[in-house]
């Protein structure tokens, strides 16, 4: 954890025990975090995933890269120190999330490993599933429907991952989803049921 620049602030506990949450809401809390190339799939299965939770009665909910950039991280750009800032401010909404009880979708490129790997830290054991979506960079450019990477390749758009700027894949995700060999259907499945497998959420 960042320490903090306020030295004047005490951490206040609940009384509300995390038992108490799963028995309310029907499920354990997890981050499920999304992470590939642009023009992967994240948002894509995240969204059809959600959906899938939703309508068996599970809470769950998505922060989307581009929607936090609307907000929250509205002062961020793409530097590596930015993306590093951003990845971070995300891992700590995410472990709210789950504080609360929830399922926390992330669908963000986080290209750096280590980043990653300090959100995880962040989260108790078994809570954070990293999910890696896997899709070959041709596949990516080809789904590329806002044009980034044509930009990227004329140098409209500096530190572009996977073009200008590095991507740093998992070196052991918890699940791996290959969206060029597999359809939509096929790959909310592969999640779904993962979290039965692992007791996040009950067996259909």
């Amino acid at each position: 954890m960042s320490e903090p620049k306020s030295k004047n602030i005490v951490w206040s506990e609940s009384k509300v025990e995390a038992g108490q949450r799963e028995q309310l809401q029907g499920n354990k809390p997890a981050t499920l975090w999304f992470t590939g190339l642009s023009g992967s799939g994240k948002s894509t299965l995240a969204v059809a995933t959600e959906l899938a939770l939703i309508e068996r009665g599970i809470n769950a909910f998505i922060l989307d890269g581009d929607n936090v950039r609307h907000g929250l991280n509205s002062n961020l750009g793409f530097s590596p120190e930015d993306r590093t800032e951003n990845i971070r401010r995300i891992g700590e909404v995410c472990k709210l999330f789950c504080d609360s009880g929830m399922i926390v979708f992330s669908a963000f490129i986080s290209p750096y490993r280590a980043d990653r790997d300090l959100v995880r830290e962040k989260h108790p054991q078994g809570q954070f599933i990293e999910v890696l979506i896997d899709a070959p960079l041709e596949v990516c450019e080809s789904r590329d429907v806002k044009g980034l990477y044509e930009k990227a390749r004329a140098g409209e758009i500096p530190e572009f991952t996977g073009i200008s700027a590095p991507y740093e894949a998992p070196n052991n995700p918890e699940i791996t989803v290959n969206t060029a060999q597999h359809g939509l259907d096929e790959c909310v499945k592969q999640v779904i049921d993962f979290l039965e497998l692992k007791g996040i959420i009950p067996s259909a």
